[in-house]
Order: C-alpha cells, then sequence, then structure tokens
C-alpha cells in the first residue's frame, strides 16, 4: 500500500491513448460478469467474450457489466469499441495509480475510485476501480487483486430488495459508490483498533519495532489521506449535476455519499493526529527512560566519589601515615566508608531522588 506510484516508466515516451497495463500483475484471467435487471427480475450471466456485450448496449432494462481484471489491455480494447469509450479512457483504466476523478463524455461519465480491503495479516490493499455510467447500463473494471465489496448489492439485486430494481442506472452507480465508502469505514476501523493496541504498547513497554510500527502506520493514514481526498471532488461534481444522466432523484442519495466521505476524511486525519501523538509519547518514553538511568548513574557515581577519595588518600605512598600500623584502622575505614554510603542513600530517598 505505500507504493504511491506503480510503474509509470513503462508509459515514458508513449503517446496519449496508449494501452498499457501499469499496475500489480496476479496472473488471473480476466471474468466478465453481467446482472441485467428491471422491475421484474434479475438476469445474471458470466460471458466468455466482450462480442457478448454487444445486445447489452441499448436494452430498456439496465444492466451491470463488471469486468474483474484489467490487466489485458486487448480485452479493455474490446470493451472500448463495444460501447464506444474514448481511448483515454481505457487508458486510464488500465493504469492503475490514477488518481480519482470524474470526467464526462458526452454520452456517459467516466468515475476513477479506489477500493480498499484489510486482511487478517492487517494490511490494507488498494484496488483501483472505474465507472462508466452509460443511459441504461453501468460498467466497472476492477484489478482483481483481492475481490470486490460488492456482494451485499448482488444479493439485493437477485432478492429485489429496496428500490434499486425499479430505479435507473445512475442509481446503480450510486449503490457501487456507497458500497466502496461504506468499506472505508471498516477498514479506518480496524487501522483504530491497531492504533489504540499501538498506544497501549508504547505507554507500557515500547521498543524499537514499536517505531517503526508508527511510521508505517503514519505511512498508511498519509496514503490512505492521498486515496479518499479525489473523492471529495467526485461527488461535489456529480451533486452539480453536470450531466442528465445523473437524476434529480439520485442526487439526494448523493449527497449520503458525500457526507460519508467527509466523516471518512475525519476520521483519517484524526487518526494521524493520534499517530502524531503517539510518534510524541514514544520520544518522551525514551527521554524519560534515558533520564532515569542517568539518574540512576549519578547517584552511583556520587556515592563513589567521597569513598574513591578516602581510598585514594590511604593509599598515598607516604611513610607515616596516621593509624596505618593499627591493627583495628582497616575495619575502621571500611565502617566509615559503609556508613558515609549509607547516609548518602538515606539522604537522597528523603529528597525523593530514589
Amino acid at each position: 500500500m505505500t507504493q504511491f506510484v506503480k510503474g509509470r516508466g513503462a508509459k515514458s515516451g508513449l503517446p496519449p491513448g496508449t494501452l498499457v497495463h501499469i499496475g500489480e500483475t496476479t496472473g488471473r484471467p480476466v471474468t466478465i460478469h453481467v446482472m441485467d435487471y428491471d422491475g421484474e427480475g434479475c438476469r445474471e450471466t458470466e460471458l466468455q467474450s466482450v462480442s457478448q456485450c454487444i445486445p447489452y448496449r441499448d436494452k430498456e432494462s439496465v444492466t451491470w457489466i463488471n469486468v474483474d481484471s484489467v490487466q489485458q489491455a486487448d480485452i479493455i480494447q474490446q470493451m472500448g469499441e463495444c460501447f464506444g469509450l474514448h481511448p483515454l479512457v481505457m487508458e486510464d483504466i488500465l493504469n492503475t495509480s490514477q488518481r480519482p476523478k470524474l470526467e464526462v463524455y458526452g454520452d456517459y461519465l467516466f468515475i476513477v475510485m479506489k477500493m480498499l480491503h484489510h486482511n487478517d495479516r492487517s494490511e490494507v490493499r488498494v484496488e483501483q476501480i472505474s465507472f462508466i455510467l452509460g443511459p441504461s447500463h453501468v460498467l466497472s473494471f476492477q484489478e482483481g487483486i483481492a475481490g470486490d465489496v460488492f456482494d451485499p448489492l448482488r444479493q439485493r439485486l437477485r432478492a429485489g430488495k429496496g428500490r434499486i430494481r425499479s430505479a435507473g442506472a445512475d442509481y446503480l452507480l450510486y449503490s457501487l459508490i456507497d458500497a466502496v465508502v461504506d468499506n472505508y469505514f471498516v477498514v479506518l476501523e480496524h487501522l483504530g483498533e491497531e492504533i489504540e493496541a499501538l498506544e497501549d504498547e508504547v505507554v507500557s513497554r515500547p521498543t524499537p519495532h514499536t517505531v517503526r510500527r508508527i511510521h508505517g502506520m503514519k505511512r498508511r493514514m498519509i496514503f490512505l489521506r492521498r486515496v479518499v481526498w479525489p473523492l471529495r471532488e467526485v461527488l461535489a461534481a456529480l451533486q452539480r449535476g453536470e450531466s442528465e444522466l445523473v437524476q434529480d432523484a439520485t442526487q439526494v442519495y448523493l449527497r449520503d455519499v458525500y457526507d460519508h466521505t467527509i466523516q471518512a476524511m475525519d476520521s483519517i486525519d484524526t487518526y494521524r493526529d493520534m499517530i502524531s501523538g503517539i510518534l510524541d509519547v514514544y520520544l518522551s518514553s525514551l527521554s524519560n527512560r534515558m533520564n532515569e538511568i542517568m539518574k540512576f548513574l549519578t547517584i552511583i557515581g556520587t556515592i563513589f566519589i567521597p569513598l574513591t577519595f578516602i581510598v585514594g588518600l590511604y593509599g598515598m605512598n607516604f611513610k607515616y601515615i596516621p593509624g596505618l600500623q593499627s591493627p583495628w584502622a582497616f575495619y575502621g575505614v571500611v565502617v566509615f566508608m559503609a556508613a558515609i554510603a549509607g547516609g548518602m542513600l538515606v539522604y537522597f530517598k528523603r529528597k525523593r531522588w530514589l
């Protein structure tokens, strides 16, 4: 997730509209899944070739065609020729490091978003998804890295729940965007739990590994902000009604998704501030620990200064030293030194330096 630009060098020097896949290569085969529905029912099928999409271009029913995996440029080119897509649109579909955006192309809209996935290893995977909104169809193009978040929507279409089967293609587009945005909160919830655990670790038992986790979490928050922030512009443009493909009745739902996006941004900013605070606490903890060590060593050194002075005094090579010939001199000096050390410890204890 921390890779901000993925293989953009492959496009260097090529003319605009050149179809080159840029992104992670998984080797998964391309699958084309179709859900065609109306008020009467929902018909679902898997297409074996792009040519089978032709009957769905001008149907009165609403059609959702989902292309899973965009690694084969020839299939994307065939889809573009079938639905009359601009070469730059096909180029952006293949470029999976694209910034979220909205473009209006007369009889269709082109939208780029990012899907987030959180796995069991506390990793956040980012997958680009592109939407084409036509008069009666929606095309979606996924990277095919970690699945998608549309299974609840597919269940609603099959069961006919809600108003989705009685609405148009613009409402289907809203439902897809809403599913992507809602999953942001699932990912953010997991990250919030990790931040809380990290905060407890910093306060109780910080280790050198802790600071690496803090910096890794900080990079994730920066990347998530880069993913979510442009989506505000996309949804704001959809609300402004720049295209007749989006009906007024759908604007209310788009405003709701826009509000959810703002909430996600607020959560990300809050987590960034928390991580910065955790880093400050970690540095303060290290400083306090160093101060405790230095205080302990200083006390030890202070205790041994007078003892070292006495030992050095009696270690001088003079012929006549008082008490040097006494059989009890050694024991007397040891007791005197122990009394000095004990007295200093009592004094430090009363001063609460220990």
